[in-house]
């Protein structure tokens, strides 16, 4: 039997993180405008690689930084890994490119909604849906070679009898 376990917990954060380009792409979709008075604080690493921010923020924020998605942004683009949005510091724009993998917390104060991350450097396990179409990339392959078409053990089968109440 195999000591590799299912990793739910990294599936979750990868479940948690399309929660959040979802509700980006629900923006682009209604025009880069906030339905009612939804707003978003999205906190993330400033020190992680791939983050783009300009190098003054950086050393102001060395590690993390908060951005609001309200009223004024600008030219919001989403990716399957990453999200690009222009934002105004000091009246004078800068554009952030942020991947979705090192987003620490995503708040939406007008639902009462929030999601914290755990910190995740794998960024393969946030698959969109759109690209997972077709066999997975762990599928099974059929083989021409004699004897693979005998089934191979993969569990252990339990009797629920001895469990059940007579």
């Amino acid at each position: 039997m195999s000591e590799e376990m299912l990793r739910y917990d990294r599936m979750v954060e990868a479940a948690k993180r399309g929660v959040v380009r979802q509700a980006l792409r629900e923006v682009l979709s209604r025009g880069g405008q906030l339905p009612g008075e939804h707003h978003f604080y999205i906190t993330f690493r400033t020190d992680a690689e791939g983050v783009d921010i300009p190098d003054y923020l950086r050393a102001k924020y060395p590690t993390e930084m908060t951005i609001v998605l309200q009223y004024q942004f600008y030219d919001l683009t989403v990716e399957n890994d990453k999200f690009s949005v222009t934002l105004s510091f000091g009246g004078v724009l800068r554009r952030l490119v942020i991947p979705f993998i090192h987003i620490i917390t995503f708040a939406d104060p007008s639902v009462n909604f929030v999601l914290q991350f755990q910190p995740d450097d794998l960024p393969d396990l946030l698959v969109d849906e759109e690209e997972s179409e077709g066999e997975p990339e762990n599928a099974p392959v059929a083989s021409d070679e004699p004897g693979d078409d005998q089934p191979k053990p993969t569990g252990t089968v339990v009797a629920l009898d001895a469990f059940r109440k007579k």
